[in-house]
């Protein structure tokens, strides 16, 4: 059983996730039992949702928070400054939390040798393509690499967090990858590192049914060029939902 001593906030950013959400929650909850966390909160950020997120999301047993403007980042950073735990988990809605991606955060925390990190993705359906496979694996292979956090789970001590500034709210989505860098160089010169786990954290892929890999393509090539991040027309990818298709 894992003994964390001090208190860990589970922050998750939602937008119009009614149908997700309480099982984001749920995921929360059985990791922890699973891992023998009693001290934790989770905080979701209701990022301006027009349905019945907040009110799933409190009925669940979590902390709700508003942000009225709609941006990622600011979702993510509105439910840390919430929040009272001296060790911070995001994970994305649309996703669900294993207690062995929890236990080797545990790990990682405990070992008193990293600043934060992330885990691998994996993509929900057996229905997914070779390309989108591809792309998964192409990415796990990046971060593995590169050691950067996917926004799908993110952890951090909470100096660290502080420190950097967070997410940066001047861009409209790679807000996670921004924070990777700036965590790893606060974290350099403290002896700390950044780790990626082996283990993936599973979250929809309904941006896979949404959007065409042409689609896809096109809006990375647009987020590419100067200046893009830091408009949210310029990022549809991570704020449309064509016909609302849920995970």
């Amino acid at each position: 059983m894992a003994d964390w001593r001090v208190r860990t906030s589970f922050l998750i950013p939602a937008y119009n996730e009614e149908k997700l959400i309480g099982r984001a929650v749920a995921s929360v909850h059985d990791a922890s039992a699973r891992c023998g966390l009693a001290d934790y909160e989770i905080v979701v950020c209701d990022n301006a949702s027009t349905d019945a997120t907040a009110e799933i999301a409190a009925d669940s047993g979590a902390n709700v928070v508003r942000e009225p403007h709609r941006q990622i980042a600011r979702a993510r950073n509105a439910a840390a400054a919430a929040s009272s735990g001296s060790r911070l988990i995001w994970l994305d809605a649309d996703a669900v939390l294993p207690a062995e991606v929890l236990r080797g955060t545990c790990e990682a925390f405990q070992s008193g040798v990293y600043c934060g990190g992330g885990a691998q993705v994996e993509l929900e359906g057996a229905e997914l393509g070779w390309s989108a496979r591809r792309t998964v694996d192409a990415w796990n292979w990046l971060a593995r690499t590169c050691r950067l956090a996917a926004g799908s789970y993110f952890f951090s001590r909470r100096e660290g967090w502080a420190a950097t500034g967070g997410f940066n709210e001047a861009v409209y989505a790679g807000e996670e990858i921004g924070f990777s860098r700036a965590l790893k160089r606060w974290g350099r010169p403290r002896g700390l590192q950044f780790r990626v786990l082996a283990h993936a954290v599973p979250s929809s892929a309904r941006k896979i049914r949404q959007f065409t890999m042409r689609q896809t393509l096109w809006q990375l090539a647009v987020c590419a060029w100067p200046g893009n991040l830091g408009r949210r027309d310029r990022c549809a990818f991570w704020y449309e939902r064509p016909g609302e298709v849920e995970g």
